[in-house]
């Protein structure tokens, strides 16, 4: 019975060994995943900046189409003005005239406003290029490191799963299937030590008949409560701490 302990302290061993290493496989795409939401934060904001430069641009140019407008309305009423023989016409049109020379300088007001936002905007699209860039390139470091821990990740998981075939090879069968049960519903805990009088596992303390068949180790001793496999060891102390 020694030796099955032993071969299923072996197996529980490469089995936690397996588990850790794909709980570390499974935050490897939320790594990846941030690495990449960071990048592309960095990369929305330059666009954003970009966006309103355009559109600050547009609005600048739409100005400067309505200043031409309104050039051009003087243009025309000023040789109406000279064509007329009509005081008040010529009053009419000068008020015309003034109006939009006070458009104009309104306009001309707006559009030193978008010039000065143009520029403010241009700063930060630098800015932001550069973050942009500088995240990009800090990104794809990461995701080729974390592309090179997953793959060495993988390879031992490959190595410890072969080798947990081995060993799986040389349990008795009904034993394998109880130990498997076992894992699948206690997880990485299922043969554990009895020191102390209590399970190992639930900590459940144990009558005196069982810890005598649990050293004596003529047969497999299973805790009456949580149904972990027991063993014992002569370095395990099976009287209950004071």
């Amino acid at each position: 019975m020694q030796q099955i302990i032993e071969k299923l302290l072996i197996l529980q061993d490469r089995d936690r060994r397996i588990m850790h290493i794909r709980e570390q496989m499974a935050r490897l795409q939320p790594e990846r995943e941030a690495f990449q939401g960071k990048a592309a934060a960095t990369q929305a904001g330059l666009d954003a900046v970009k966006t309103k430069a355009k559109q600050v641009e547009s609005d600048r140019k739409n100005l400067e189409l309505e200043v031409e407008t309104k050039k051009q309305q003087i243009a025309r009423y000023a040789l109406q003005q000279f064509q007329t023989k009509k005081n008040e016409e010529y009053r009419a049109l000068a008020h015309e005239i003034d109006t939009c020379k006070a458009d104009i300088a309104k306009l001309e007001d707006k559009q030193l406003e978008l010039m000065e936002q143009a520029e403010t905007l241009q700063k930060e699209a630098v800015a932001a290029a550069r973050e942009a860039d500088a995240a990009r390139k800090a990104a794809e470091g990461q995701l080729r490191e974390l592309a090179a821990r997953e793959q060495s990740l993988r390879d031992e998981l490959t190595a410890l799963e072969s080798n947990r075939n081995q060993l799986t090879a040389d349990v008795d069968e009904p034993v394998l299937r109880r130990y498997e049960r076992l894992l699948h519903n206690k997880g990485d805990n299922v043969v554990v030590g009895i020191e102390h009088g209590v399970c190992g596992g639930c900590y459940t303390r144990f009558p005196v008949q069982l810890l005598v068949s649990c050293r004596a180790a003529k047969e497999m001793v299973t805790c009456p409560n949580c149904g972990r496999i027991l063993y014992y060891l002569p370095s395990m102390d099976l009287v209950a701490a004071d």
